[in-house]
């Protein structure tokens, strides 16, 4: 069997009030124009999830709000917040969908998506993940109890700049 991981790292955040704590700040204007943009680019590339993990903080959470797709099951894990990538597959191992969107934070998502590819995306932001960068990666495993780290197949990977410039010049 197939399972399906689309591996997210939230759209850039505001730095607008150095007071607040970091678990809590927002999108800026940016980030909510490029969760939008890749929301539309999940959905033209058929990647609908079917369950989310997603960081309790305040970015990813509205990253996953402005996408516009809509996930059976929604988790919002504490353990997800600034996690490692041994912590992540963890939290991963505990799925029970078909295809699975997370949303995290770097460097651990980074650090994730290099260590669950077998072999990594042709694209040279695939190792520093800028926000909002995705990645779907495909698994021959029929529990996600069984996923392993070198065991996934880059399937797409994509950076919100790149996406909303093709979306705004269409071929």
């Amino acid at each position: 069997m197939s399972r399906t991981l689309i591996l997210m790292r939230h759209a850039k955040s505001s730095w607008d009030d150095f007071m607040q704590p970091d678990h809590a700040r927002p999108l800026n204007a940016r980030g909510r124009t490029s969760a939008a943009a890749m929301g539309e680019w999940l959905t033209d590339n058929n990647y609908f999830p079917d369950e989310l993990l997603c960081s309790t903080a305040e970015r990813t959470r509205e990253t996953y709000a402005s996408l516009g797709v809509l996930a059976a099951t929604t988790r919002y894990e504490d353990a997800l917040y600034h996690a490692g990538a041994d912590v992540m597959l963890g939290v991963l191992q505990t799925a029970q969908a078909n295809t699975v969107l997370m949303l995290g934070h770097n460097p651990g998502i980074a650090y994730f998506a290099e260590m669950l590819a077998h072999k990594p995306a042709n694209h040279p932001r695939f190792s520093d993940y800028p926000t909002c960068a995705t990645t779907v990666l495909s698994f021959d495993i029929d529990s996600w109890s069984d996923v392993k780290f070198s065991q996934g197949t880059v399937l797409n990977f994509a950076i919100p700049r790149e996406v909303i410039a093709a979306q705004s010049n269409p071929t």
